[in-house]
């Protein structure tokens, strides 16, 4: 029951996470209207959360719960990483500094963080020995 409970909220925070990204992926794209920018970055991370919610949810297994810890992650660290550095343009990619946070920057950093944080939970129920059925 616990393991159902922590999927169905790892599932959504992944599906929230994949939405705030497709909204504003348009905005983002303006740093680099002809070449690989926010935009495209943010497409493709609302893709991975995409699939790995759907992942999660059909088949839920440890590695499943690996893979949606780590797409939690890999948006939940640059997130944080270009909010208070100011990193700048690495080679294709555009310098994506911004220090605010905006309402839909707070809902995807929480929803990443707790994704990543249920995800390891997951893992962890998900990991615990089936015990031995008594003699009889």
């Amino acid at each position: 029951m616990a393991e159902r409970v922590v999927r169905g909220l790892v599932v959504l925070a992944l599906l929230v996470d994949a939405g705030v990204h497709l909204a504003l992926a348009s905005d983002m794209q303006l740093a680099a209207p002809g070449g690989i920018g926010g935009g495209w970055l943010f497409r493709i991370q609302a893709v991975l959360a995409l699939l790995a919610a759907g992942n999660l949810a059909l088949r839920p297994s440890r590695l499943a719960y690996l893979v949606a810890g780590a797409v939690a992650l890999s948006a939940f660290v640059p997130a944080l990483l270009y909010t208070y550095a100011d990193v700048p343009a690495i080679g294709p990619v555009p310098a994506m500094h911004d220090p605010f946070w905006s309402a839909p920057k707070m809902i995807s950093a929480l929803a990443e963080g707790l994704g990543a944080a249920g995800a390891m939970v997951g893992i962890g129920l998900t990991s615990r020995p089936v015990r031995d059925a008594p003699p009889g």
